[in-house]
């Protein structure tokens, strides 16, 4: 065993895609991961089959994304600010018990039978406030788990491994114990399963940050971010591109229990199978990316996959066959990681130390603090024009922002060469 953990191990060319591993405190982390991550997809198919079967509105589920979502677009920027600034490790311990006795208290109440839709939105709200914390202080503390920045890149890939990974997982379990148990299980399961996260933080050896009275002011700070972010070519692009998906095509996740209700005529193992097929598309891309070691091509394939998540967004909209959809997931889910977690490789491989929670908070802002937005949008038109056409139109503009982002190649390029 103890060859297997060994620092040659992972420095061979059989450990290439899991050589971040052999950090201690990545370790740690990573298995605290996955033991929580299934819980949390469990919980989110959960969260929009409860929501749906409360209320059969297409627009609610919008609500509740745009609930569980607005508080990155609103805080993400001065959380970043933060985590320049004060012990990363301790705060993830405050968000992550946060979120479980959240999850728990959803749990008791539908388990009571007292729940009800405006107990979803506010736990969605403060779910978020967590989020809003957690995202950015968890993507700049990786450089305190993985202390050598050549390792840095396959530990975002990992990430993106494990997430979708589960993803592939917890789907499909979510749609098991709906069945079984009712949505009440999975919120609980998922509660519990922080424990695990929790313990690998609190079995870390990692020093501080930086002293909080040697840094400006926080808005002086949160502007500094700003004209870095705007003034570096390759990361205002690659944030304007983030910005644009985030807010037209990742919205349309929230109505999978529309597309498996009505369009697919299932239930809630439909669901799970359509939300499953996402992950598995994106379990390969992960993968893919997580045996690269290099940046070359990233921006092309940055191109790439963002044409296949918007083709296979259109195309899922149109069908109303089962395989058909699943196929086509596979594709859009394959596109939608390997475009986000490319363009935080790149972020996170050419920011500076000293900026990078503020920066990577703004891709955190980016991914997800638009999403809301889009969520409340499109849950609007869905209501008026229906889901299949929204989520079409929606991906017919994710293809427009991609062939715009083409034209900006040469110059992301020659600016991504000089790192």
């Amino acid at each position: 065993m103890r060859s297997i953990l060994s620092y040659n191990f992972f420095d061979s060319p059989s450990a290439k895609a899991i050589r971040s591993l052999r950090h201690r405190n990545y370790r740690l982390y990573f298995f605290g991961q996955l033991i929580s991550l299934p819980g949390n997809w469990i919980q989110n198919i959960a969260l929009g089959w409860l929501v749906y079967r409360l209320t059969d509105s297409a627009l609610l589920l919008g609500v509740v994304g745009f609930a569980g979502q607005i508080p990155s677009l609103l805080l993400t920027p001065i959380a970043g600010v933060f985590a320049d600034r004060i012990n990363r490790r301790k705060v993830l311990i405050i968000t992550q018990s946060l979120s479980m006795l959240i999850a728990l208290s959803l749990s008791a109440l539908i388990f009571s039978g007292h729940i009800q839709i405006w107990h979803i939105i506010l736990a969605a709200v403060l779910n978020g406030l967590s989020i809003a914390f957690d995202t950015p202080f968890r993507h700049a503390f990786l450089v305190n788990m993985v202390t050598e920045k050549k390792d840095l890149q396959n530990a975002i890939a990992l990430n993106s491994t494990l997430f979708n990974a589960t993803r592939f997982i917890g789907p499909p379990l979510g749609g098991l114990l709906i069945a079984l148990s009712g949505e009440a299980v999975c919120f609980m399961v998922n509660g519990l399963s922080y424990l695990a996260v929790i313990a690998s933080l609190l079995a870390m050896q990692v020093g501080l940050n930086t002293n909080l009275n040697k840094r400006p002011s926080v808005i002086a700070d949160l502007l500094s971010g700003f004209r870095y972010a705007w003034s570096a070519l390759p990361i205002r692009f690659l944030l304007i591109m983030v910005i644009t998906t985030s807010l037209l095509g990742l919205p349309f996740q929230v109505f999978m229990p529309v597309f498996a209700r009505e369009v697919l005529s299932g239930n809630a193992q439909t669901l799970g199978y359509l939300i499953g097929a996402i992950g598995a598309g994106a379990l390969t891309g992960a993968v893919f990316l997580a045996t690269r070691s290099s940046l070359k091509g990233i921006p092309f394939i940055i191109f790439i996959s963002a044409s296949m998540f918007s083709l296979g967004l259109m195309a899922f909209s149109i069908s109303t066959s089962l395989f058909l959809s699943l196929a086509v997931l596979v594709v859009t889910g394959f596109g939608m990681v390997v475009e986000f977690a490319s363009s935080n490789t790149l972020l996170q491989t050419m920011v500076e130390d000293e900026m990078r929670g503020r920066i990577v908070a703004l891709y955190s802002m980016s991914f997800m603090g638009f999403t809301p937005l889009g969520s409340l949008l499109t849950g609007w038109l869905a209501e008026l024009f229906g889901v299949q056409v929204t989520v079409f139109i929606a991906g017919a503009f994710c293809l427009l922002a991609a062939l715009l982002f083409y034209r900006k190649l040469p110059e992301i390029r020659n600016a991504v060469s000089e790192v």
